[in-house]
């Protein structure tokens, strides 16, 4: 019976993971969030849920999962905690564009250092932590939401700076991850344009978290450490 813990499991591509993963009889899933999630909602589905509220950005909050965890090995953890770092106070007079609000004339140290903390620095505690659980489970396997913009090379238009500079982070982190830990496997992935809560706009060309995960979800099943 995999045990499958999910970051970000109450809305975007973390719920749409949970909601695919219910199904199964067989898993049991262990969902996080900031956000309250309500294992009555999944009652009537197959797979056995439980669900813990975590801060990410917390060190308290996340060795309180490690502790209550303890004994529990983890096959398989999707995370899909992230922000897209833009200005708030710009988001917020010009939500239609994105583009706006991550330029090199708005863009500030606070909405650099947040995007960064929970993108890339909250992610590196997180999985710290649950690298024993990772460790106790036969071939675990941790899956990380990253993002094409994190790619230095790929970068031929510029601007978003938050968001291309902690997602190269992340994937820095995560690369060092693999060598430091090379019995569980790193997959780094760029689910595609996804509509979730990142930006409070929907734009051209995004797709459903549904869509995204239907296509992620064999991928997952799939990947091990030649990739």
């Amino acid at each position: 019976m995999p045990t499958i813990l999910i970051s970000g499991a109450a809305s975007g591509l973390g719920r749409a993971f949970l909601n695919a993963y219910a199904n199964e009889k067989s898993n049991t899933i262990i969902a996080i969030d900031k956000e309250n999630v309500q294992p009555s909602e999944y009652q009537q589905y197959a797979a056995t849920v439980q669900s813990h509220i975590v801060d990410v950005t917390s060190e308290a909050s996340i060795n309180s999962l490690a502790t209550l965890l303890s004994e529990t090995p983890i096959d398989l953890f999707i995370h899909s905690v992230g922000i897209r770092g833009l200005v708030p106070a710009v988001e917020n007079a010009q939500p239609e564009s994105v583009a706006a609000a991550e330029t090199l004339h708005v863009m500030d140290l606070s909405t650099l250092m947040h995007t960064f903390q929970v993108n890339a620095a909250a992610t590196f505690l997180l999985l710290r932590s649950l690298l024993p659980n990772l460790k106790q489970a036969h071939n675990g396997k941790v899956v990380i939401m990253s993002s094409r913009m994190g790619s230095i090379g790929h970068n031929t238009t510029g601007s978003a700076y938050a968001y291309r500079a902690s997602k190269a982070a992340l994937n820095s982190i995560i690369k060092s991850f693999s060598i430091d830990v090379p019995e569980v496997v790193f997959v780094l992935c760029h689910p595609g344009r996804v509509e979730s809560k990142l930006v409070k706009y929907k734009e051209e060309g995004a797709i459903s978290a549904e869509e995204s995960v239907a296509g992620l979800l064999p991928l997952v099943e799939n990947w091990n450490k030649n990739d």
